[in-house]
C-alpha cells in the first residue's frame, strides 16, 4: 500500500496545537498525487498528455484520533475502484500504529480545459483498473 509520510508543523494545527480538521483533506491530496506519480501520472502529465484532471466528486472522513504538532504520520491511499469516468480511494492517516482518521474517496475524471465530465482515456483506465485493490 502506498504511503506518504508527512510530519506535522505549527501551520497545520489550531490554537491547541491540534491538526485542524481541514488540513487533513490536503494530507489526503497529497497521498492520492503522489500515488499517481508513483504509478507514472503525475497531475501535469495527465494534463498535458490526455486532457484530463481529476476532482474530488465525493468524500466521507471519519476522525478517529487527533494528529498534534510535531506527529511523524503516514497518510495512505489506494485505489479500490477504476470506474469509466471516475475513481475511488481508500485513505488512511496514522501515526505508528494508532489509527487517526479513515476516508473514501471518489474522484471524477474531467477534461483538463472544459472542466467537464470525460471518459478516462481507455490506455489509461486499463492501467489504473489493474491497479484496483477492492475494499473488503
Amino acid at each position: 500500500m502506498f504511503s506518504l509520510p508527512i510530519r506535522i508543523y505549527w501551520e497545520d494545527t489550531d490554537a491547541g496545537g491540534v491538526v485542524y480538521h481541514a488540513q487533513y483533506l490536503a494530507f489526503l491530496e497529497r497521498a492520492r498525487s503522489e500515488w499517481m506519480r508513483e504509478h507514472g501520472y503525475g497531475q501535469e502529465l495527465l494534463r498535458l498528455q490526455h486532457d484530463l484532471v481529476f476532482a474530488v466528486r465525493a468524500m466521507t472522513l471519519d476522525f478517529l484520533k487527533p494528529a498534534r504538532l510535531d506527529d511523524a504520520i503516514e497518510v495512505t491511499a489506494e485505489l479500490c475502484q477504476c470506474r469509466r469516468a471516475s475513481a475511488v480511494f481508500a485513505q488512511a492517516v496514522r501515526r505508528g500504529d494508532e489509527l487517526l482518521l479513515t476516508a473514501q474517496v471518489r474522484v471524477a475524471a474531467l477534461d483538463a480545459r472544459g472542466f467537464r465530465p470525460r471518459a478516462i482515456p481507455p490506455p489509461l483506465h486499463d492501467q489504473l483498473k489493474a491497479l484496483e485493490h477492492p475494499a473488503a
